[in-house]
């Protein structure tokens, strides 16, 4: 049994935790058959709906630019319907728990900033807008990213360290 994630593919309804200790409960979660989409570098496995392109389920932005920021070849891939996220799978093939810094990311309040560099320079600049939303701020930084390619991007929390880098 593990405690996940959901987010929902209506960007108006909060993200929310479920236990998911079966199948069926990720099944429900996501509303069908379950596909798994890893993100190693934050040690997170998403489960999406295996058909949901077919049966035309919402666009899940959110999830989306998450898997396209920090998993480059996912640039021309889009998730839809509701996803649920849990820590990778481990050595016997269980889901484990999310790790505790990214469920603090989308759990706790915070504001997070995106800043950006060319590539080869040293100097980082900071985009005008904080943002109160992990999520919503990923999108932003996703976005930087495809639109300019030359960018390197990075997420920090403001008032906190160094949250976290990704170089297209």
């Amino acid at each position: 049994m593990v405690q996940g994630i959901i987010i929902p593919a209506d960007n108006t309804v909060p993200l929310r935790t479920a236990t998911l200790d079966s199948l069926e409960d990720f099944q429900r979660a996501v509303g069908g058959w379950i596909e798994a989409v890893d993100i190693p570098v934050l040690g997170v496995t998403m489960y999406v709906n295996e058909e949901g392109l077919i049966r035309d389920l919402p666009f899940n932005r959110r999830a989306t630019f998450l898997w396209r920021f920090h998993v480059p070849q996912a640039r021309d891939a889009r998730l839809v319907g509701d996803v649920a996220v849990v820590g990778l799978i481990d050595d016997e093939g269980e889901n484990t728990e999310l790790p505790s810094e990214f469920r603090r990311r989308l759990t706790e309040p915070g504001l997070y900033r995106v800043r950006t560099r060319e590539r080869g320079r040293t100097r980082w600049h900071e985009e005008p807008i904080d943002r109160d939303d992990y999520l919503e701020t990923v999108v932003w930084a996703a976005l930087l990213q495809e639109i300019s390619p030359a960018l390197e991007v990075r997420i920090e929390r403001v008032g906190g360290v160094h949250d976290e880098s990704k170089q297209p």
